[in-house]
């Protein structure tokens, strides 16, 4: 069963840079939750919390697109380890202000440094796409993709909450600071496997964001980011409601596990369909799943609603990651890849934002209506641009190339 796992690693240095991947990403489930459990901690101010969090997710999403376009013409070592020195020295900034009791505007401002942060998980998908192009592995390669994500958000939340808690409440972003440091170090300094730089010639026509396609993506994953984002921050006040705020990592740890296992799952199965369907079925389940939330009212009810909410995503992610993979052009991979992250950037920016805005108002509970509302607002998206999506697209490679599709399906 587990066999199509087993055979992508035939390849040599693919173990090497899934590693590095997995330890640069720990901080995208550490940073943001750590965040708010420190500030919370500090001060008891979630609105505070949350717009920090959104602050540094909001800048993530203007910085990494441009990073990545970048890593595209010039490669990943000589883009990512300076982007990576500038995160640090943010990251530094944020807990030292934290730790002395600064002025809000630093917090704000380091928050915002904290954006240069490169998306590593852009970076090993393009690897990924560079072996297996226009081959059937390569599915099974964004699948294992997705379950290495949901793997640093089993653990990341409660590594980054348990410390700040337990610890001292500058530990969990401080260790997701060094997890992003050995991370980018160790990738960049596997050469072989990097995708080479492509020549300036090969960027004309601008940014990859004037895909018609990969808009509707973005635009969509704008309103899938909020339900995390705010799903992050409303179970971390929820869980505090209830007397156990250590509790809240364990829960969003069980929402990452049923994404896991769902994206394990569907990363062994073919299909033959159009993967735009496949990816409006996926939306939609995210969106209902999130009802059931409204309906909380302890712990465990909390973590089944979101376990099984948690298996629509990593599903959902795989065939986003290959709609982009056919919806770009080649030398623009890792820059459209990483507008899909940058979405879902925007979203969490605004979900734990006016989550945090909710909660100080109404309560935790409350706090709930806002993923219902943004599922809403997903599928809504997801509807008007299908048609998008659904089209045969012309332009692959650095030039323009036709492909039928059959081998747009295929590549899904």
């Amino acid at each position: 069963m587990l066999s199509p796992y087993r055979a992508l690693f035939a390849a040599p240095g693919s173990k090497g840079f899934t590693t590095a991947g997995l330890l640069g990403r720990m901080p995208l489930s550490m940073m943001g939750i750590g965040v708010v459990t420190m500030i919370s901690q500090v001060t008891g101010r979630y609105g505070l919390a949350g717009a920090l969090s959104a602050t540094i997710a909001l800048s993530a999403a203007v910085l990494g697109p441009q990073i990545s376009r970048l890593v595209d013409r010039y490669g990943q070592r000589r883009v990512l380890r300076p982007a990576t020195l500038s995160a640090l020295t943010a990251s530094a900034g944020l807990l030292l202000t934290t730790r002395f009791d600064g002025p809000d505007w630093v917090l704000f401002l380091c928050s915002a440094g904290i954006g240069c942060v490169p998306s590593i998980g852009a970076m090993t998908r393009a690897r990924w796409a560079l072996i297996y192009r226009g081959r059937p592995e390569l599915h099974t390669a964004y699948a294992f993709e997705s379950v290495v994500d949901e793997i640093c958000f089993i653990f990341g939340p409660i590594i980054s909450i348990g410390l700040c808690t337990v610890w001292f409440p500058e530990a969990g972003p401080l260790l997701a600071a060094l997890f992003l440091a050995a991370g980018v170090f160790w990738l960049t300094s596997q050469r072989a496997t990097e995708p080479p730089p492509h020549p300036r010639e090969h960027h004309t026509g601008g940014s990859a964001l004037r895909s018609a396609g990969l808009q509707v993506l973005v635009a969509t994953f704008v309103a899938t980011g909020a339900i995390f984002g705010a799903v992050d921050v409303v179970t971390v006040a929820f869980a505090d409601e209830e007397g156990h705020k250590g509790a809240a990592s364990i829960v969003l740890a069980v929402y990452a596990a049923g994404s896991c296992v769902a994206g394990a799952v569907f990363g062994l199965l073919r299909f033959a369909g159009a993967p735009a369907r496949r990816w409006v079925l996926g939306i939609c389940a995210m969106a209902v799943s999130m009802i059931p939330l409204l309906l909380v009212g302890n712990l465990p009810f909390l973590a089944v609603a979101l376990f099984v909410a948690g298996l629509s995503i990593a599903p959902t992610m795989i065939t986003t990651m290959a709609l982009v993979e056919l919806h770009v052009p080649r030398a623009k991979l890792t820059e459209g890849m990483t507008w899909v992250s940058t979405g879902l950037a925007v979203g969490v920016a605004l979900g734990s934002s006016l989550s945090g805005w909710v909660i100080d108002a109404a309560g935790a509970r409350a706090g709930y209506g806002v993923p219902v509302a943004a599922g809403a607002v997903a599928v809504a998206v997801g509807f008007l641009g299908y048609r998008r999506l659904s089209r045969p697209v012309p332009q692959r490679g650095g030039t323009h190339e036709k492909h039928s599709e059959r081998e747009e399906r295929n590549l899904a």
